[in-house]
Parts: C-alpha cells; sequence; structure tokens
C-alpha cells in the first residue's frame, strides 16, 4: 500500500482550496472507482480529501420545474427518487442498468460522471497506456479491441467511457455546477467530457482543484417523461455497455412527423456521445422505421472500426432504431 494522507473537508471551498494547491492531492466520493485503481497501482494520490459528507446529498425542484441534484446524492437514491422516474425515466433506466447494487448504494452523482474512461489496458500496469502513463503508446490498438470505440477514437487512446448514467444526463441536456479556486461556473454536460486526441489522460475539461457540486436537469416535459434508456451488454448485471442508447423523442399526433429528438449513446466513444446528426435527420421527419435507420446511419457514417469491435456499428444501429420505435410505440 502506498502511504496517503487522509483529510475530511469541512465545508466545499475548504476541499477546493486543498486541492488546488497540491497537484498530487484528488477529490473522494463513493471511492468506488478511485479506490480501485489505487489497489491496481494505476493512481497514487499523496492525499485523498473527503468530500462525500459535504451537503450535497438532495434533490430538489427548481424554479423553474427541473431538478437539481446534490453531487453527493448515492446512485440507488437517485434512481428511487419519484420525481425522477416519473419526469426523467431515461436516467433512472440509465442509473439501474449500472454496477451493482452494492455499488450503487455507495457510488455518488459526481463521481460517477468523473470516473476514468477506461478499457483492460489501463489498469493493467505492466501494459503501455497512454492515458495511464502518456507517451507510452496505446496497447489496445493492435490488441484486443472488443469493447473500445468506433466514433472520436484518436491514433492515441481508444478506450469508451463507461457511465451509464452520463448517457442518461445527456440525452436529458443537464448542465453541471463546478466551484472551482476561481469561484463557480456552469457548463453543458456535454462539454464536460474531451474526446481524448493527443492527451488522452486528460478524461474533462475540469482544472485541478475544480470539484463538481450538483447536476441541474431542464424542466420536464412530455418529451422527457416519454425518455428511455437501453444498455446491450455481454451478462445480464454488472457489465459496461457494448452500446447504450438514451432517447427521448417528441411526435406530433396528428401528422406523426418528429418535432423533436433527443438521442445520446454509450459504449461507442472515449465520452457519452451526442447523437447530433440522428437528431438532425429526425427533427421534421415522419416517425417510421425508415427514418430511424436513415438517422442512425447518419450518426454512424463517420464509424471507424477495428477487427474486435466492427460488431458495434450494427448493433448501435439496430438498438438506435430498435429505442426509437419503442418510444414512438408507446405514444399510442
Amino acid at each position: 500500500m502506498i502511504p496517503f494522507e487522509y483529510r475530511r473537508a469541512a465545508d466545499a471551498q475548504e476541499a477546493v482550496a486543498t486541492v488546488a494547491a497540491r497537484p498530487d492531492a484528488v477529490f473522494l466520493g463513493g471511492g468506488t472507482n478511485l479506490v480501485d485503481h489505487m489497489k491496481l497501482g494505476v493512481a497514487a494520490p499523496h492525499m485523498l480529501v473527503d468530500v462525500s459528507r459535504l451537503p450535497f446529498t438532495e434533490v430538489e425542484e427548481t424554479p423553474g420545474g427541473g431538478l437539481r441534484v446534490g453531487a453527493a446524492v448515492r446512485n440507488s437514491d437517485l434512481a428511487a427518487h419519484p420525481l425522477v422516474r416519473q419526469r426523467y425515466p431515461a436516467l433512472a433506466r440509465a442509473l439501474l442498468s449500472g454496477a451493482s447494487g452494492q455499488l450503487r448504494n455507495t457510488a455518488t452523482t459526481g463521481g460517477n460522471l468523473l470516473q476514468r474512461t477506461r478499457c483492460r489496458y489501463f489498469q493493467d500496469v505492466t501494459t503501455p497506456c497512454n492515458k495511464r502513463e502518456p507517451g507510452s503508446g496505446c496497447a489496445a490498438i493492435g490488441g484486443w479491441d472488443r469493447h473500445h470505440a468506433v466514433l472520436g477514437a484518436s491514433e492515441h487512446c481508444i478506450a469508451v467511457h463507461p457511465s451509464d448514467m452520463a448517457v442518461g444526463l445527456l440525452a436529458l441536456d443537464a448542465t453541471v455546477h463546478v466551484l472551482g479556486a476561481d469561484g463557480a461556473r456552469t457548463l453543458p454536460l456535454a462539454d464536460l467530457h474531451r474526446l481524448p486526441g493527443d492527451s488522452p489522460e486528460r478524461d474533462t475539461v475540469l482544472a485541478h482543484g475544480e470539484l463538481i457540486t450538483a447536476v441541474e436537469l431542464p424542466p420536464a416535459s412530455g418529451m422527457t417523461r416519454r425518455s428511455t434508456y437501453r444498455k446491450v451488454r455481454e451478462r445480464a448485471s454488472y457489465a459496461f455497455a457494448l452500446v447504450s442508447v438514451a432517447a427521448a423523442l417528441d411526435v406530433d399526433d396528428d401528422s406523426g412527423v418528429v418535432r423533436d429528438a433527443r438521442v445520446a449513446l454509450g459504449g461507442v466513444a472515449h465520452k457519452p456521445w451526442r447523437a447530433g446528426r440522428a437528431e438532425d435527420v429526425l427533427r421534421g421527419a415522419p416517425a417510421t422505421e425508415e427514418s430511424f435507420r436513415l438517422a442512425a446511419g447518419a450518426e454512424l457514417a463517420a464509424a471507424e472500426v477495428r477487427d474486435g469491435n466492427a460488431y458495434k456499428v450494427p448493433l448501435a444501429r439496430n438498438t438506435i432504431v430498435a429505442v426509437l420505435r419503442d418510444l414512438t410505440e408507446a405514444r399510442r
């Protein structure tokens, strides 16, 4: 065990100041990802600043009819919250698809968003990994690549982001509240995570010492109340997505034309992937299987596959179509 210092923050400002002043310090929430990586030798922080007991444990309605979710809200509690289940079922289903019951009881909202984008090579310190050790190479390229990215990858990293919750939040246009040494700021969830480019060691745009304090969902609508999430995986539980889809669809009852659509994908990229091309094709198109296939094809046209992960393109296409078809049939 590598020695480290543990400190429990009295408030958010103290937590931020402490971590910002120490390049070798990190925040500790539920610890379900960080502690694993410390045990594996992947992470070796010299200081853990515990933020799990800060007053960010509430789910509150906002004045406009949305929800503000504290960063320390446990995944199980958020999935079971009646307003989440009623107004944002895609989020509830995404949360319940993630990990195991024991982990959901411990994992926090903020920590879930900040878990590392990773693959088996990242967690094996005997192999080269640009994410773990910049400049060392990517063992997945030319190696075992069955679970790896088909969208937005680079020559430096082809790992995929593992969060189910983040995909659900992305399809719901969530925003993230952050506190840093320079004060508070808010950013769209879509802008939080990064594609790997030539610096895959950076998973997010957050500066060192910035702390997620809350996630905010916009006011609920008929579309968000009919949203859903589907995860395709190799076993029934405790497995990352091969492909996942979160979607919300607004279809005019008289004309059968799609007025609005939101689609997000998991298991296909280094970050939760907003399917903007698919959404553009869907808006103004008839809510038919043909339209859904055209939309999925437009999104996946840029896919770059490898020997082991080529199956993800037809799997993603068929899952997108199935989810949109289910949402269309559910409104009847």
